[in-house]
């Protein structure tokens, strides 16, 4: 059984610095984050790096698709500046890279396969590959995704790792997706949750985790329901709102 804390740190601090960099990843952790989740994706040559969205625009000073952009050609950019000055030359960190940052600060990690269309089984193999080589951490890696085919090979290349299942909606079929999965929690819509939906999930005997909550008040019902962690752009605020 996962050991999980009722706060994980979204894409780091999200809230407070630059999403899937070094420093926000830090920074999660100065303001009391036991955990962090980042996006792992693919560059053109079959680099496994943290970044959410297919292309680079919104979250560094270049332009372009994550998949026909090479290692090299993303580390040129800028991840931070975007941000705030303060954040000024941050950078795409590779996976190996926080495996190494998150290790040392002793963080727990959620690892979400986040793949660019077609790519899904080869993201979460050359992700799961190099995380399992790397990662020196003494808590478990989670590793979730939105994508049935990245878990799958997921489970091909790290079966002995947690998976999460993720869900925006709920899937009509989500229970037998689950168990074919072997999940061993449950990931969901904060947003779309009742108490209701959060007894069924939690019915199965898996933790159910919810995205993203940024009011304590409402992480407080959340957690009332019985769920088990709630992701959070703003670790310091939910902690201190949560009592923690």
């Amino acid at each position: 059984m996962l050991e999980l804390p009722r706060v994980i740190g979204h894409r780091g601090a999200k809230s407070h610095a630059p999403e899937n960099t070094l420093a926000s990843i830090r920074l999660a952790h100065a303001q009391g984050a036991r955990w962090v989740e980042v996006d792992v994706k693919l560059t053109a040559d079959g680099a496994p790096i943290l970044m959410h969205d297919d292309r680079v625009e919104r979250t560094t000073d270049g332009q372009g698709a994550v998949r026909e952009m090479t290692l090299a050609e993303l580390r040129r950019l800028d991840a931070g500046r975007w941000f705030s000055a303060e954040y000024a030359g941050e950078r795409v960190p590779t996976l190996e890279e926080f495996l190494d940052l998150a290790a040392g600060l002793g963080l727990g990690i959620n690892l979400e396969i986040k793949p660019c269309a077609g790519r899904e089984g080869e993201t979460a193999r050359t992700a799961l590959e190099t995380a399992r080589r790397y990662w020196r951490g003494g808590l478990p890696v989670l590793v979730s995704s939105f994508a049935v085919e990245s878990l799958e090979a997921a489970m091909a290349v790290a079966p002995d790792w947690p998976r999460g299942y993720l869900m925006d909606e709920e899937a009509p079929d989500w229970r037998a997706v689950a168990d074919r999965l072997a999940a061993a929690t449950i990931n969901v819509n904060a947003k779309r949750q009742t108490a209701e939906t959060v007894a069924a999930y939690r019915a199965t005997g898996r933790p159910v985790l919810c995205y993203t909550v940024n009011d304590p008040e409402r992480a407080r019902v959340l957690l009332d329901w019985g769920v088990s962690a709630v992701f959070t752009d703003a670790p310091r605020e939910m902690l201190a709102g949560l009592g923690a």
